[in-house]
């Protein structure tokens, strides 16, 4: 299938997936909904088979091919979610698959995949980043007659995501209700072309989102450019939507059924993923928090809203991501600020900072000093966390009478990425 999928075609794909993968829940979610005073539900693909959406499509692409392309097997490059959705449906449709991960991929997703897949799947490692690993996919797959298994820019992986958004009208239908909004996160467009299809489709009125991170706004671009673009520079943060250009196939649907397209910030991704987890007891990775972000955050005005559904869309998020989100989440909230101090190379000069510019509720949570030899005075990047952000001017008011030379590290400076 090479033009653009019908919602005929997400209803068939829908009807293939019924018995392989699972009926995720959708649960209410109360914290979401007296925010915003509206019916907030979550439609939990985190709890899908290898905990995200993406088994879907790509069990919708390789269960579709012929007697002669199941024979050769099929490849795709991936070091996440895409690639755990190839494996499965590698095994269990008995068809070789070979999975071409980038360097970078850390060894316990390597594992992760090589136990999904078993004997049908091969790993091999590309050194260099995911672009050189797509390449060497790709030539694989020409060279040794493969199917490429893409993971969004194709017309039967986008009817296989669009399976959610038709679990999401029936389970609505069951509660005698329709949805008033559904929020989609974005990466390459296929899960939000495929929802939007099926929606679209069989409840005419409800209004489609899409969210896609900041730092990676390539469909937002797309739309201003009337047609897919690269990025010239991607914020990987929210590495499973960290994509630098959108697919045609999605793009072509997104610009003509999708109501609108919005960003957020990884701060304040961060910050949901915290509450998510904290509060609700959801471990999302940080694409599966964009779409409950936009709601958290305000980001999309809900008043008209009675029913919205926001997709979590994968939780495959390593637990040694979470010092960092909390650190984002902080910077992001105006609570954690850094500062380089030059103090003097004396006695009591840390004590003359600490009374005379710490006075308040601070809390130092980095501290990092090297005395120079011969030298009079020497730098210290001092991390402060602030109990409201509010307080943020009066503490730069105390710090431009202390008698030290001090500078405030703005985030997303360079000089602050490479210190911490």
């Amino acid at each position: 299938m090479s033009t653009a999928p019908t919602a005929t075609d997400v209803s068939r794909a829908a009807h293939l997936l019924r018995p392989v993968v699972r009926r995720t829940p959708l649960e209410a979610s109360p914290r979401l909904s007296e925010r915003t005073g509206s019916t907030v539900l979550l439609k939990r693909e985190d709890l899908q088979l290898t905990r995200s959406y993406k088994v879907r499509g790509a069990y919708n692409v390789i269960s579709s091919l012929d007697a002669a392309a199941r024979e050769a097997g099929v490849v795709c490059a991936s070091a996440g979610n895409h690639a755990q959705g190839v494996a499965v449906s590698c095994a269990r449709l008995g068809i070789h698959g070979t999975v071409v991960l980038p360097g970078t991929t850390p060894r316990q997703k390597r594992a992760r995949i090589a136990e999904i897949g078993g004997e049908w799947v091969t790993t091999v490692v590309v050194d260099g980043p995911f672009e050189d690993a797509d390449a060497h996919a790709r030539s694989l797959a020409e060279e040794q007659g493969l199917t490429y298994v893409h993971p969004f820019d194709n017309a039967m992986t986008i009817a296989g995501q669009g399976s959610v958004g038709i679990e999401i009208v029936e389970q609505m239908a069951e509660r005698r209700q329709k949805p008033d909004l559904v929020v989609v996160p974005v990466g390459g467009g296929g899960l939000l072309s495929g929802v939007a299809l099926a929606l679209k489709n069989r409840t005419p009125g409800v209004r489609v989102i899409g969210v896609e991170p900041a730092g990676a706004a390539s469909m937002r671009a797309a739309l201003n450019s009337s047609g897919p673009m690269r990025l010239p520079e991607v914020d990987a943060f929210v590495d499973g939507a960290a994509v630098a250009r959108v697919g045609d196939l999605p793009y072509s649907i997104v610009s003509e059924i999708v109501d609108e397209v919005i960003s957020v910030p990884a701060g304040a991704v961060c910050m949901e993923m915290l509450a998510l987890y904290q509060t609700d007891g959801i471990i999302a990775e940080p694409a599966g928090a964009l779409a409950t972000t936009a709601i958290a955050s305000g980001a999309i005005d809900t008043t008209d809203y009675g029913q919205i559904v926001c997709i979590v869309s994968g939780g495959n998020n390593d637990v040694s991501r979470y010092a960092e989100i909390v650190e984002r989440a902080a910077i992001h909230q105006g609570l954690r600020h850094y500062f380089l101090v030059t103090f003097p190379q004396e006695p009591g000069a840390l004590r003359t900072f600490l009374e005379q510019t710490l006075t308040g509720d601070e809390d130092i949570i980095h501290f990092e000093y090297t005395k120079k030899n011969n030298r009079e005075s020497g730098p210290a990047l001092v991390g402060i966390d602030l109990a409201h952000a509010e307080d943020l001017a009066d503490f730069e008011d105390r710090m431009e009478r202390s008698p030290l030379r001090i500078e405030r590290l703005r985030p997303g400076t360079g000089i602050l990425e490479m210190l911490l």
